[in-house]
């Protein structure tokens, strides 16, 4: 065989994904090999693993060439983001309660079929970041990213909808929350993705991408008012819903030296929310001083922007996160 026929060969079955699973107490590793392309780029390696997390409950981790990233089955919530050699993306409360039917403080909660507290609601926030998932698969793609796929059980509540999760990992991370009509009615609802943001120092933090938008004040009552500043920053809590903005928004921290790109699809509401001192306080599962570490950027589609899908339909809501060296 030429030199030429080896190569081919080499490449030909490095394109193959190679699975293995390798039992280690309660962790049950998956490692695919990342695929070559045409050139002979380095090998890829991923890696995900499932194991016991806090709390006794199931999490999943999976780790890339460039970063690592954690989700529990409980809401499907992805509680860490980290590229290697940067501080964590997503931020995670200390106190976060990590039991069945409670919500996890922090990461991506996956707020699902209604936002917030409406008065004929049983709960906040929906009831699926409460509930086991499953975990149905995860891929490696050519280029080095994994996806894994997570499934909301049938329920009671929701008889005829299916409710899919898809997160990518690789440089950037990348969520869709994908729900299906399968009933013969119309079925509406709200969406968002409530992500929580490491930062350095609320006090060096703004929000920018905003300006000339239209929001609902959750402190005052809901009252409609227009975001006059190029940027938004915080001396006090601040609980907003902005309404009508399809765009993209970029978190700045000027203490981590650090940009957080929030680009997103099928996505009409943006809100922004600390809980500064008093509500910190307040929160048994939160720290009384983490507000000062985190900011929540969240997409979806709540109160003006919610969804009517119609039969046989699906709505896909997509978040793709992605951070830069602030100069």
């Amino acid at each position: 065989m030429s030199v030429v026929e080896t190569v081919r060969e080499v490449v030909r079955a490095a394109q193959t994904i190679c699975k293995r699973i390798v039992r280690k107490g309660d962790r049950k590793i998956l490692s695919l090999r990342g695929q070559y392309n045409n050139t002979l780029s380095p090998t890829l390696n991923a890696q995900v693993i499932q194991q016991t997390g806090r709390g006794d409950l199931p999490m999943v981790r999976i780790e890339t060439h460039w970063s690592e990233t954690e989700i529990y089955l409980l809401g499907a919530c992805v509680t860490h983001f980290q590229r290697h050699g940067e501080p964590p993306l997503l931020f995670l409360s200390e106190k976060s309660r990590f039991e069945n039917g409670s919500p996890i403080r922090g990461g991506i909660p996956v707020i699902f079929p209604w936002f917030g507290k409406p008065v004929d609601k049983s709960g906040q926030h929906g009831f699926v970041r409460a509930r086991p998932w499953e975990f149905v698969e995860a891929k490696a793609q050519p280029d080095g990213i994994v996806t894994a796929l997570f499934r909301l059980p049938p329920c009671p509540e929701l008889p005829s909808i299916a409710v899919e999760y898809v997160v990518a990992i690789g440089e950037t991370l990348t969520v869709e929350l994908i729900v299906t009509n399968k009933s013969s009615s119309n079925f509406a609802f709200e969406n968002c993705l409530h992500t929580y943001f490491t930062v350095g120092d609320i006090n060096a933090v703004s929000v920018v991408g905003l300006k000339g938008v239209d929001y609902l004040d959750s402190l005052d009552g809901a009252s409609r008012k227009t975001e006059a500043g190029d940027a938004i920053r915080f001396t006090g809590e601040v609980d907003r819903i902005y309404i009508n903005t399809p765009q993209a928004a970029e978190i700045r921290d000027g203490a981590l030296h650090r940009g957080i790109r929030v680009e997103k699809e099928n996505s009409l509401s943006t809100v922004v929310w600390n809980p500064w001192i008093a509500k910190s306080r307040a929160m048994a599962d939160f720290g009384d001083e983490e507000y000062q570490r985190m900011v929540c950027v969240e997409s979806g589609n709540v109160r003006d922007n919610s969804v009517a899908l119609a039969p046989g339909q699906s709505a896909r809501l997509k978040v793709k996160l992605s951070s830069t060296s602030l100069k």
